[in-house]
């Protein structure tokens, strides 16, 4: 913050990434939608929907977060842990964002250490943002890879379980194919907002909005509908007897907490909405970043910044 305050932004990078709109220039900053050309992540709806992407890895993963429950040992000091540091985390954000916006305007970039013109201290934070970025990278795809393996792999192809030899074996083939997948997704899109968008869009918003909200729907509405006094499971046989079905079950189920069920829909909902139009704003940019205008190529060993 202390560097973006005192230097110019990386016009070289904007430039390159961005063509000659992004060239040096006049720094300046609106309250509102930029207007066309004065955003560096797009114009008009395509740009806010293409910064809501952006923004979404910093509140999201609540469907993970039980995964994480499950390698601790302590599990139930996870959820206060976790709400101490969204709200940290939440702070941060917006009085960074708000920062970094306010000197830079136009030319903020992403990641932002390569909007930094010093070169070393462009090259300090790199460092920093390697080794933070690997340290998450090895945190989540431990346990997306886990998860993965437990529910698909084991659960549905029936492999060997990860505690046992062949079950090891496969689990160690199987990273460097993971990373070797991501690597070259990576790679072969020239713009690094524009695929984070598309996965912030596609996965990170969907597992945080819509997919808790569609089981804490189904969750509520089938615990709700259990008749104590005249239902009955039988543990030996792994049954359970319903005294009825279909429509007229779940919507006694639904009408027990009319008004958390309805509000958990609309949350659904939106949350699909804002993932269909994420989807359509990153898959734009993603066209718009394949016409030849930018310095940026696929697979390209020359980085432009």
């Amino acid at each position: 913050m202390g560097v973006v305050a005192h230097s110019p932004p990386n016009f070289v990078a904007t430039q390159a990434s961005f063509g000659d709109a992004f060239g040096p220039g006049p720094v300046m900053t609106f309250a509102g939608t930029p207007p066309a050309g004065k955003a560096s992540g797009g114009s008009g709806f395509l740009g806010s929907m293409n910064g809501l992407n952006q923004a979404v890895y910093s509140y999201g993963g609540c469907l993970i977060f039980a995964a994480f429950m499950a390698e601790m040992r302590h599990p139930m000091d996870f959820w206060k842990a976790l709400l101490c540091g969204e709200i940290f985390i939440y702070a941060c954000y917006l009085v960074f964002g708000l920062y970094v916006y306010s000197f830079q305007g136009q030319y903020a970039f992403n990641p932002v250490m390569q909007g930094l013109s010093p070169y070393w201290w462009q090259t300090a934070t790199n460092i920093l943002g390697l080794v933070t970025g690997l340290i998450a990278a090895g945190l989540y795809g431990n346990i997306g890879m886990k998860v993965l393996y437990v529910e698909l792999l084991q659960g549905v192809f029936g492999a060997p379980a990860l505690t046992e030899a062949a079950g090891k074996m496969l689990w160690a083939g199987l990273i460097p194919v993971y990373w070797t997948i991501a690597f070259i997704v990576g790679a072969a899109v020239p713009q690094f907002s524009l695929i984070s968008g598309f996965i912030g869009a596609l996965f990170i918003l969907s597992f945080t909005y819509t997919l808790p909200a569609l089981l804490g729907v189904g969750f509520w509405i089938r615990k709700d509908a259990m008749v104590p006094e005249e239902e009955t499971f039988d543990p030996a046989m792994g049954r359970y007897a319903y005294v009825d079905g279909g429509f007229r079950r779940y919507w006694r189920g639904f009408m027990k907490r009319p008004f958390f069920n309805t509000w958990n829909i609309v949350y659904m909902l939106g949350g699909l909405v804002t993932t269909a139009l994420g989807m359509y704003s990153s898959i734009e940019g993603l066209i718009a970043a394949f016409n030849g205008k930018s310095q940026a190529t696929s697979f390209g060993c020359a980085s432009p910044v």
